[in-house]
């Protein structure tokens, strides 16, 4: 895999997810250096084929897929200060995924290792050419990083790849509104004409962009829709990620149906906050709507 050219000075580096790097006068900056065992020897390798090293890292957000190569790649990382303390645990990490301490080895990308953050942002803040844009519900502090000069937006885990959402289902997010707004903030842009890139799934712009996000959009919605259809009839969190995975045609591995949980969950805390469903206890904690 080699480097896209995106701009004068930024390029993207392709994987799930994909690195964007950027050439400063003082160095490269890196944004989700992402995982593997050689993925920082492969970064390494394309920022010294422009002559230059790296002098620090970026992180849309801390789940482990975006920054477990980080210390192997050892320059000072920065994240939004939501992120600071998932990064820096590997317990939040799980606890952000699993909702407690997880069985080794179940989650995907489980990463047992602390991660280092040298400094943190705010959102709007300027950083290395980069504008820090509010793009949350994915995770707590989910941030795009919006490059003015060349059209460019990486927006993380805003959005995802149609492919992706169709292998698991529902898009993972802790805060279905949140992710809604980020999308249809995403949306301006994509209007605007910039190119937009998922961390993972291919940039997209144009009708193309707007098709996707659309897409994403709908899968939310869609999802809350038939959540309420569920609950006509008492449900568990489980019984309500069963059926949603059955309804989307999505293999029901243990590891998918523990994914699908977190942000059934969220859904499930949205709709009882607006006061359409309710809680009750029949053998185990279930969620029934409202009728009426």
């Amino acid at each position: 895999m080699g480097l896209r050219k995106l701009g004068d000075d930024l390029y993207l580096y392709p994987g799930s997810p994909g690195t964007i790097i950027r050439a400063t006068p003082d160095g490269v900056v890196l944004i989700d250096p992402g995982h593997g065992k050689g993925r920082h020897k492969d970064l390494k390798r394309e920022v010294r084929k422009l002559g230059m090293e790296i002098k620090a890292q970026l992180a849309t957000h801390s789940h482990a897929d975006h920054v477990s190569a980080a210390p192997r790649i050892g320059t000072p990382l920065l994240t939004h200060r939501f992120e600071f303390s998932i990064a820096e645990s590997p317990l939040n990490r799980e606890l952000l995924t699993f909702g407690s301490k997880a069985p080794k080895g179940f989650l995907a990308f489980q990463f047992p290792e602390e991660v280092k953050v040298h400094g943190i942002f705010e959102w709007d803040d300027e950083l290395f050419g980069f504008k820090a844009l509010k793009l949350n519900g994915h995770s707590p502090g989910m941030t795009g990083f919006l490059d003015e000069e060349n059209g460019v937006i990486y927006a993380g885990d805003a959005f995802f790849g149609e492919r992706l959402i169709q292998s698991v289902g529902v898009p993972y997010l802790v805060d279905p509104e949140s992710f809604k707004a980020s999308i249809e903030e995403l949306q301006n842009y994509a209007e605007k004409g910039y190119l937009i890139i998922p961390s993972h799934g291919k940039p997209v712009e144009g009708d193309e962009a707007k098709n996707l996000l659309d897409f994403n959009l709908k899968r939310v919605e869609g999802t809350e829709k038939l959540i309420l259809e569920i609950l006509k009839n008492p449900s568990s969190v489980d019984e309500i990620a069963f059926k949603l995975m059955e309804h989307y045609r999505v293999e029901r591995t243990p590891q998918r149906l523990a994914l699908n949980l977190v942000p059934v969950r969220a859904f499930i805390a949205e709709l009882y906050n607006r006061g359409e469903i309710d809680a009750i206890a029949d053998k185990g904690l279930k969620w029934k709507r409202k009728i009426g």
